[in-house]
């Protein structure tokens, strides 16, 4: 299994002025966007371990998922959530010849914790893959997502931007952990 992400999420969609503001970094001079590159790092980086541990995406945007076999023959699991649509499936065979899978075989269960497609799931050639393209994420706007995650991603960026000079605690810190618990995936049987 291979995630990629195709489209990255906007530099003016983060919360720069924001996370300025929660670093209580001055304001009203001339330089005051000097560090912003810094800051997206920082940002980047929370942002992604928040995603990481929840599983889920808070910015919306376009991923692939790459597979060499189903998991089961009726219903595929996305790894990330929240789905909003389902793009294409395409299946590509050893020669790297790609073959789209008919748009009305497959479709998109968009449970808001454990998506899946299903339908009748197409044979993938040997020594090919299957790639399923689809649009997750909560918002394409940061107000829009919810407030405990924009909260942990700005402790935990800020706990990034403290220790840059010493490496410090490379632990999330338990406030970071507990706005976060509620949106941990609980794993109970064996659902595809």
């Amino acid at each position: 299994m291979d995630l990629r992400e195709t489209s990255p999420i906007p530099t003016a969609a983060l919360p720069l002025a924001e996370f300025r503001a929660h670093l209580r970094l001055g304001s009203g001079f001339v330089d005051e966007t000097t560090q912003d590159a810094t800051l997206e790092q920082f940002l980047r980086a929370a942002i992604a371990s928040v995603e990481a541990r929840v599983s889920r995406a808070l910015f919306q945007r376009t991923f692939e998922l790459r597979l060499s076999a189903w998991r089961g023959t009726e219903a595929q699991r996305l790894p990330v959530a929240p789905v909003v649509a389902l793009g294409a499936v395409t299946l590509i065979n050893a020669a790297g010849e790609q073959s789209p899978v008919a748009a009305g075989r497959l479709r998109l269960d968009a449970d808001s914790a454990r998506p899946r497609v299903i339908g009748v799931l197409p044979a993938i050639p040997a020594r090919g893959q299957v790639v399923i393209a689809f649009t997750a994420g909560f918002a394409t706007d940061w107000d829009a997502i919810p407030a405990d995650l924009r909260q942990a991603v700005l402790l935990l960026a800020a706990q990034y931007y403290e220790a840059r000079d010493t490496g410090g605690d490379a632990d999330m810190a338990f406030g970071i952990r507990a706005l976060l618990e509620r949106w941990r995936d609980m794993r109970i049987g064996g659902r595809a």
